[in-house]
């Protein structure tokens, strides 16, 4: 009978020279008391140096590949290290768009830091009234504030605005007619449909009047035994225009209360200041519709707020009050670090004092295009040292959007750090995605994007502690 191993040291074997020769490869025990694996297992732990070690080794049987025991440990290291980085990366925003969906939204400020920090380190009055020592609502953390600042009776808060909206279309409309304009028939990121959001809360979708004109007749000639609500949908990731028509709020609002009817607001990004203060276009503000006779309106609070992500439900006391005790409020409620960095991003906005710089968002959305060139000279030579010789780099004028929605024609007048190749060939555009993708396989990930067969970085959003990171050795 033929050995299947390979002798041991001063054994001898009988099987043919021709016969296969199975791999011997070192026990995980072996690798284990390397001295070489010895700082890792004190820095990440044993058992995650076992599990490495493991992997690495299945892969060589596997694959039947022959490796020195050196090459087998430098393997282990480089596994067990990247078992430890987080998913949630910090990268480095270079898209142009400030507010990205995709890379988190708001970036917080550094006060909603520290009250996210002090919430995390003890127990705190979330739910608990101090006054009278029994059992309180979570809402009372920020409601005060949310009041005063848009002017509404009560307010109530969510996981996000998606979430806002179904909540208020459950617990106002359900079995029942709503009623909305062809117009606002919106699809925002991630396919969020307000057609399929009408019939997850079991409401019964009307569509009045046209793609581009409605009129208040169409409302009105709508409304029926069964109708709850009017709701108008704020077109902020698009818009429409030429031959076009709509219904304000404040008729809107008199004819839902004519019949007896809620009606409803749905901002999507929303703004508690007017951002024409700061030279920004105007978002409509969740106090004008409320002024205008909203019952209910719903906005972010990690778009143009530039807080964490929430859903802002405002309103009548009466519209609030049946939004809160409806089964489903508890499913859609936030954590107490969603509480402690909205109550502190809503805190500033009290204040109303050195905004443009106590708010990250805002700061970015006003740099100026001279300041943000300058980032790009200062960052551009590590551009392109990390893009390597085949890119000649330059710096040019270009436009950053908002993002996330929000005035969605509006364009930041911005600089970037354009990377050009320089043979420009039929590959042009393979050697494009392989660089960006480098740039995205850094310590900290760069994000830029390709735009007319360049590798473009708007330095826009570049923070002061991004460019130090870039700047490092160890980006």
């Amino acid at each position: 009978m033929t050995s299947s191993f390979l002798p041991g040291p001063g054994e001898t074997s009988n099987t043919p020279t021709s016969a296969p020769q199975a791999l011997r490869l070192p026990s995980v025990d072996r690798l284990l008391l390397s001295e070489d694996l010895a700082p890792l297992s004190a820095s990440i732990g044993r058992p995650l140096v076992k599990r490495a070690i493991q992997q690495t080794l299945a892969e060589l049987r596997e694959s039947k590949s022959a490796a020195e025991e050196t090459q087998i440990i430098r393997s282990v290291i480089d596994r067990a290290q990247a078992s430890v980085q987080p998913q949630l990366r910090s990268v480095i925003n270079l898209t142009g768009t400030v507010i990205h969906t995709n890379l988190g939204r708001a970036v917080l400020s550094e006060e909603v830091i520290a009250s996210v920090a002090d919430a995390m380190r003890s127990y705190n009055a979330l739910e608990f009234d101090l006054e009278h020592g029994e059992r309180g609502d979570r809402d009372t953390v920020v409601e005060a504030l949310i009041c005063r600042l848009t002017g509404a009776q009560a307010a109530t808060v969510v996981n996000n605005c998606a979430a806002a909206v179904l909540l208020s279309l459950v617990a106002l409309g359900a079995r029942r007619e709503v009623i909305i304009s062809r117009s606002e028939q919106i699809e925002i990121g991630g396919s969020f449909r307000m057609p399929d959001i009408m019939k997850a809360a079991n409401c019964r979708l009307v569509e009045v009047g046209t793609t581009n004109r409605t009129h208040l007749r169409d409302y009105q000639e709508a409304i029926k035994e069964k109708t709850a609500l009017i709701v108008k949908a704020h077109r902020s990731n698009y818009a429409v225009t030429g031959f076009t028509a709509e219904v304000g709020d404040e008729e809107l609002a008199a004819l839902a209360h004519a019949h007896g009817l809620f009606y409803m607001v749905d901002l999507g990004s929303g703004a508690l200041l007017d951002m024409s203060r700061w030279g920004l276009p105007r978002e409509p503000l969740p106090s004008d519709a409320l002024s205008k006779g909203a019952d209910v309106v719903m906005f972010s609070g990690d778009k143009l707020l530039g807080g964490p992500q929430a859903g802002l439900i405002v309103g009548s006391r009466a519209a609030i009050d049946k939004i809160k005790k409806h089964p489903l409020k508890r499913t859609f409620r936030v954590s107490k670090l969603v509480m402690a960095a909205l109550e502190a991003t809503l805190r500033l906005y009290d204040s109303d004092h050195d905004l443009v710089n106590r708010l990250p968002v805002l700061a970015m959305l006003t740099r100026e295009r001279e300041d943000i060139r300058q980032a790009c000279a200062r960052v551009m030579p590590r551009l392109a040292q990390i893009a390597g010789p085949r890119f000649q780099a330059d710096i040019v004028d270009c436009a950053s959007q908002i993002g996330s929605g929000a005035l969605p024609e509006e364009r930041l007048p911005s600089a970037a750090v354009r990377l050009r190749p320089i043979d420009t060939g039929k590959r042009t555009g393979r050697l494009l995605s392989e660089t960006l993708a480098e740039f995205r396989k850094l310590k900290t990930p760069v994000i830029g994007r390709i735009r007319d067969d360049a590798i473009v970085f708007d330095c826009r959003c570049l923070s002061a502690r991004d460019e130090s990171i870039l700047l490092s050795a160890a980006s």
